[in-house]
Formats: C-alpha cells, sequence, structure tokens
C-alpha cells in the first residue's frame, strides 16, 4: 500500500509539472534526508515534495513570504505530496522541524525569471490553496504600476483539461484585483492584462465526504465531486488515543450514489464494523484511490 501511495504522490507531481505555466522540480523526503538537498529554479516555478519515508514529515521554511504551499501547512503523511511555488527570487531555506540534528535541511535557490518585465509586472493568489470539492477559492493579485480600471482576464485549465477563460474583472486602488472561483477538480489558474501573464497558481481540490451512523454497526458514506469514484477503496479508520495514531478497521468498495444534479457525481456505501460505542471514527479516501485529478479527502468525525 505504501508503495502504491508513493506512486500516486508522483502521479500528482508529474500531472501538475505537464499542466502548470511554470516548471516542476521534484524532491523526494527519505529516511535519510532530502533528496536533493538543494534546488535552483526560477521565479514563477514549483518545487514539488514527495514523502518516501515510512513516517511523517513536515517543510517548514524559514522565510515566511515570496511563495505560497498546498496543503498548508505542509504536513505529508508517507506517500503523500505537497508543492511550494515561488513568485519572488531569493534563497530560501527549510527544514522539518519535528527532526532534530541537521539530517532534514535543505534549500530553494530562486533567480529571477526569464524575460522579467512583462510576468512581473502582474501578481496572482489562490486563498486557500486546498479546499473541499463545491467550495469558494478567491483570486487576487495586482498590478504594479498601481493603474486603476485595467481588466483582468483570469483562465483555467481543470486537471485533464484545456485552458479556457474562467472570468474576468478590472483592477481598483493600487492595482489590486480580485476574482471568486469555483473548481472542480485539480486546477491550474493564470491572469492576464495588458500583455503581462502571472505565474501559474494551483488549487486543489478534496472529495467532498460525509459519515453517519444509520444503526448500531452500520454506517453510510458518501463522496461527492465531478467525477465518479465508485469501484474505489475507502478506508474506514478509528482514532486510538493510547498512541495518539488513526487506525485502519476496514476498507469498503464504493459504489454509484444518488441525490445530485450535474456536475456532482455521488458515490456511496452502506457498510457494518462492530465497535464498542464512544469511539471517534472517521472515512478517508486516499491518494492512491483519488487518482491525479483530485487531493485525499477525509470526512468529519463522528462517534461509533
Amino acid at each position: 500500500m505504501r508503495k502504491l501511495l508513493t506512486i500516486a504522490g508522483a502521479l500528482i507531481a508529474l500531472a501538475f509539472a505537464g499542466t502548470a505555466g511554470g516548471a516542476t522540480v521534484s524532491v523526494s523526503i527519505t529516511k535519510n534526508g532530502y533528496v536533493p538537498l538543494s534546488s535552483k529554479i526560477a521565479a514563477g516555478d514549483v518545487v514539488s515534495f514527495t514523502n518516501a519515508d515510512t513516517v511523517a514529515h513536515q517543510i517548514a521554511f524559514k522565510q515566511k513570504s515570496g511563495f505560497s504551499c498546498a496543503p498548508s501547512p505542509l504536513v505529508l503523511q508517507p506517500g503523500q505530496s505537497g508543492s511550494c511555488t515561488f513568485q519572488t527570487a531569493g534563497n530560501y531555506s527549510y527544514s522539518d522541524p519535528n527532526v532534530k540534528g541537521k539530517t532534514y535541511q535543505g534549500t530553494v535557490q530562486v533567480t529571477a525569471a526569464a524575460g522579467g518585465g512583462g510576468a512581473q509586472s502582474l501578481t496572482l493568489k489562490a486563498a486557500p490553496q486546498l479546499v473541499v470539492y463545491d467550495a469558494k477559492v478567491a483570486l487576487n493579485g495586482a498590478l504594479a504600476s498601481g493603474k486603476v480600471g485595467e481588466q483582468v482576464q483570469v483562465s483555467a485549465q481543470p486537471c485533464g483539461g484545456k485552458s479556457a477563460p474562467v472570468g474576468a474583472t478590472t483592477t481598483g486602488a493600487g492595482g489590486a484585483f480580485t476574482l471568486q472561483v469555483q473548481p472542480l477538480m485539480n486546477t491550474v489558474y493564470t491572469a492576464k492584462a495588458k500583455g503581462a501573464t502571472t505565474p501559474a497558481v494551483t488549487v486543489k481540490v478534496q472529495p467532498r465526504m460525509s459519515l453517519s451512523k444509520v444503526a448500531r454497526s452500520t454506517y453510510a458514506v458518501r463522496v461527492s465531486a465531478a467525477s465518479s469514484f465508485a469501484g474505489k477503496f475507502v478506508s474506514f479508520q478509528r482514532y486510538r488515543l493510547i498512541d495518539r495514531r488513526w487506525v485502519t478497521i476496514k476498507s469498503v468498495a464504493l459504489k454509484p450514489g444518488t441525490g445530485a444534479a450535474a456536475p456532482t457525481v455521488v458515490s456511496s456505501r452502506t457498510f457494518t464494523a462492530r465497535l464498542i460505542r464512544g469511539l471517534r471514527v472517521r472515512a478517508v479516501l486516499g491518494l492512491a484511490q483519488t487518482g491525479s485529478c483530485y487531493w485525499a479527502g477525509k470526512s468529519g468525525t463522528i462517534r461509533s
């Protein structure tokens, strides 16, 4: 299973590398540290981190600005991947704050983007960069000139699809602009104004999941997204207090569900699991199951 998760994380990194405007550099987190320890990229490029170790790791940067990461904080379970997009030239150092010593310390050297002028005159950020399906995202940025009333065209490239305009807005005070979007799956956004194009910004989307107890020892899980997850396996987990970790009780295969309007597709399953009452339980759809177009999803917790 760990091997499958690692492969899935790598596929996600490759998928984003193929769709994003900037280049993507990969860093593996191994039991011996980061490989490579140092990366050199241009402004607008992406560093993708994949946890190839058997324990969770966190990537924490000493600097607090000039880049954006998803997920945030950048905590990766075994096999998971995350990425950081660097908008500003400079040297960025990072480490795992949960590991003592200098084993897990790395650097990213970011140079000014080639061709400088135009692309650097317009910025774009997304907040948040990791959302649950059907949630909205605020795209915002600014023209370096600060000019008011300039039209900004925003384009979106959903996973596996082509880039197309998704909306337009105009700059306000200080050249700032904002636009609300609703990605249905992992999506790359860019903005253009007066011949200037921003570096790509990726928003990752988790399937929307719910878990309910419908009878004694009987539970129902429901997954909503723009794609079907029928045939994929959900992990039913309980929280083990003795060592403060989630453990899988059983895996259940999803079936086609009902009660959704296009473009939403529901996958669901009712199943039994015998547990003592009062335990915290949840459902998780891992990266090996969601594929390259969605991030791993999980339900809220309920009591058994």
